[in-house]
């Protein structure tokens, strides 16, 4: 059952580098108090890099799950407070891949796990593909490595796959293909 509510308190447990988690408690519609752990995210955005025939992505160590190299879309969170997603697209695709994209396409947002997190993801597709004319510096703990792919693979990405928003991002990407 669905039902209207209103946060009543919230206390900071852990403040993290990249989230950090709240209790909070919140009141529903029946008068009914719950108590939720949540983390909250700054919110962060992933790129399609799509160049021609070819689609860039990055490969790197993911320790949470155990991945030394997981197959991702270039990605970054939203670091600079107020900075428009579109914004913090482009500089993550400087930073991750040395790249700048004179076409910019809107793929939507989701979250990414919302029983637990207010992490919102904002996805791009990025074309018109060119070198930056300077890298910004990559943060010292990145490890991040560039695959490039023909676009004739997708099927296959999609299949074996394990990022989510890498997956959101292609099916979405797909069906605008399949549309056009």
């Amino acid at each position: 059952m669905s039902s209207n509510f209103e946060r009543i308190a919230t206390e900071k447990i852990f403040e993290g580098k990249f989230f950090d988690v709240e209790r909070g408690t919140f009141r529903h519609e029946d008068g009914t108090e719950v108590k939720r752990e949540n983390v909250t995210h700054p919110g962060a955005v992933g790129v399609i890099v799509l160049d021609g025939d070819q689609l860039w992505f990055v490969r790197q160590p993911r320790e949470a799950v155990g991945i030394p190299d997981l197959l991702e879309i270039v990605a970054g969170k939203l670091d600079v407070e107020g900075e428009d997603p579109l914004e913090s697209a482009k500089r993550e695709l400087a930073e991750e891949i040395g790249k700048q994209a004179s076409q910019w396409d809107s793929l939507g947002s989701f979250f990414t796990t919302p029983g637990f997190t207010n992490e919102e993801i904002h996805l791009f597709l990025a074309q018109g593909i060119s070198d930056v004319d300077e890298r910004p510096e990559v943060e010292e703990d990145e490890r991040i490595d560039v695959e490039i792919r023909p676009l004739a693979d997708l099927d296959e990405i999609l299949a074996t796959n394990m990022d989510s928003k890498t997956l959101i991002a292609l099916y979405r990407f797909r069906d605008r293909l399949k549309a056009s």
